[in-house]
């Protein structure tokens, strides 16, 4: 079976991750790449003075923040793409819920289904907010809630995950109807219009401000000075020492707590029956990697550290929706290569459409946050967050 061809727009996408990620990777450029480099650099100034004036109107009240008289944990960054905001989300999901709070998580459901732009500038119609979970059950899949807020919901029973573009009127919702009273804002860090209690900043100690530079030319999504605002600050993916990067973020904020972390690989899942293999299987066999995330490289890397042996790796742009040919291509190229199996993310595993039948195994790899240092500054702002103004502790319910 031939690949399905990418689209030209995915094709781009994917050049232009690579070329902007980190410092050094824009050298020896063709010419007509450094001309659309300096193109991305002046749009760059433009959505700096955007991101600016948004700032100052919010500084000055001209837009509004809206309480909602709950918790609301913001949880974020000021970079764009893989810090592991999911993971740690997950882990705060996880430790409010065992402390007794009845907590739904609000996302946007980034790349979803939906309806076009223009249809939903012109309708008069506001619809309420997508339930991906109550709290009881997943009632929505990935396609229409959204990759993450899927693989949140499938993960935290107790949690509802709430998705809506328009945040405030998704806690209000969670808050009225699923009787909630901590509210987790998903990649918050720049959603302003919703009043945050407590603001969680990742940084990725492996390429924390990209190449200095703000979108479209970099992965800032806002001045890296803006850490400032932070509470609490998770040092993600760390690795050997990280003095440089903890010394770099102290320019900008002194006072926020560090808590070093790394992703750390649970076990692997069969992608369709959910069959669970220790990580010890992967140590001496041959296998294949799809995947349609941020930073594929750490992924692979992380299965050559357990011992497998990488052969073929199959990128895609992040949040790929996948197409059945392109699933049983790879599969197909993964038997033909005699590979053991064919292995790819959690994240990507829940846009895989389903297959009664495959040529090889198909697993995903499921991982967690490990909190290598700082975890007693996690612990404290969980218990702050749990305890009633009158000191007193919810009980579970």
């Amino acid at each position: 079976m031939r690949k399905a061809k990418q689209s030209g727009i995915e094709r781009l996408e994917k050049y232009l991750v690579k070329v902007i990620l980190e410092k050094g990777a824009d050298e020896n450029q063709s010419g007509p790449m450094n001309f659309l480099l300096a193109i991305l650099k002046c749009l760059s100034f433009v959505f700096a003075a955007i991101v600016s004036v948004r700032y100052f109107l919010y500084r000055v009240g001209i837009l509004r923040r809206y309480p909602l008289g709950i918790q609301v944990v913001s949880i974020g960054n000021v970079t764009a793409g893989g810090t592991g905001k999911t993971p740690v989300t997950e882990m705060f999901a996880r430790a409010l819920r065992a402390e007794g709070r009845k907590v739904a998580i609000l996302s946007r459901g980034y790349r979803r289904k939906e309806a076009p732009w223009w249809q939903r500038m012109f309708t008069q119609v506001i619809d309420p907010p997508l339930v991906v979970s109550d709290g009881k059950r997943v009632l929505l899949d990935s396609a229409v809630g959204g990759d993450e807020p899927y693989m949140l919901a499938s993960n935290l029973p107790g949690v509802a995950v709430v998705v809506d573009r328009d945040r405030v009127k998704a806690g209000r919702y969670a808050i009225k109807r699923l009787g909630c009273d901590t509210l987790i804002l998903d990649d918050g860090f720049q959603y302003q219009k919703l009043k945050h209690s407590v603001e969680v900043v990742l940084v990725d100690a492996t390429n924390p401000f990209g190449n200095g530079n703000m979108l479209p030319r970099g992965i800032l999504r806002e001045p890296a000075r803006h850490i400032k605002r932070a509470d609490i600050i998770f040092l993600t993916k760390c690795r050997g020492d990280t003095s440089q990067v903890k010394n770099e973020i102290r320019r900008w904020n002194t006072k926020a707590d560090i808590v070093e972390c790394t992703h750390a690989p649970k076990v692997l899942r069969d992608v369709w029956s959910r069959e669970e293999f220790p990580l010890e299987w992967l140590k001496g066999k041959t296998v294949c990697t799809l995947s349609g995330i941020a930073s594929p490289k750490g992924f692979e890397n992380s299965l050559r550290h357990m011992g497998a042996r990488v052969v073929w790796c199959e990128r895609y742009a992040d949040h790929h929706r996948y197409d059945p040919s392109e699933i049983l291509y790879a599969l197909n190229r993964t038997a033909d290569m005699g590979a053991d199996a064919l292995v790819t993310t959690e994240k990507d595993a829940v846009r895989f459409p389903r297959f009664e039948t495959s040529p090889v195994m198909c697993l995903y790899l499921r991982i967690a946050i490990e909190i290598l240092s700082g975890g007693e500054c996690f612990d404290e702002i969980i218990r702050r967050i749990s305890y009633r103004r009158d000191g007193r502790r919810k009980t579970q319910k």
